[in-house]
């Protein structure tokens, strides 16, 4: 039986379709919205409701609260328990794309969340992406970014938009986004 990472959207679990509007300050928002629709950088959110386990998971699909709460919390984004944690960093699990620039992964925007290291070996064998090539990655520093979100009036698709960016009134956000930093490749 194939695992189900818990950032993993079931196919009960939708978006809502609340209505957007031009907020009085600039931007976005909804037009019920409340407080728990923004985060502290004044970012709105998908909101999406929950019933993990029910109907069938979407694999490839992240589910943006349990994806948020992981990257927030620093859960591993498989079991959703604590990611592995030492003096050397935070352990990520990212596909291998060390041959893109000198240096990779610093420096990097990341959607996915950290791993403990029991799920290591467990995501490396069930996820596709990762059988073809994967790093095992420990980053000293994280911090939250931005997000990786759309502009609902806009063309495209979802873009990286970084915390400070005149974009992000516009944005309707999907996924948190940390920056890898002081990283050591492990495998």
């Amino acid at each position: 039986m194939t695992p189900v990472p818990y950032i993993t959207k079931w196919s009960t679990e939708v978006p809502d379709s609340s209505r957007l509007v031009r907020s009085r300050r600039g931007g976005i928002a909804y037009a019920d919205e409340t407080a728990s629709d923004r985060d502290t950088h004044g970012t709105l959110w998908v909101r999406m409701s929950s019933s993990p386990g029910e109907g069938r998971p979407d694999f490839g699909i992240v589910h943006t609260p349990r994806q948020r709460r992981a990257m927030q919390d620093l859960l591993c984004q498989v079991c959703g328990g604590p990611a592995d944690t030492s003096d050397d960093g935070v352990l990520w699990l990212l596909e291998d794309h060390r041959d893109d620039w000198s240096g990779w992964p610093d420096g990097m925007g990341v959607t996915e969340p950290p791993v403990c290291l029991t799920c290591v070996d467990v995501s490396t064998s069930a996820c596709p992406a990762l059988r073809r090539s994967y790093a095992v990655i420990r980053a000293k520093t994280y911090p939250v970014a931005g997000v990786l979100g759309i502009k609902p009036s806009g063309p495209g698709g979802p873009d990286l938009v970084p915390f400070g960016d005149p974009r992000l009134p516009w944005v309707l956000a999907l996924e948190l986004v940390r920056q890898l930093g002081q990283c050591t490749i492990l495998n």
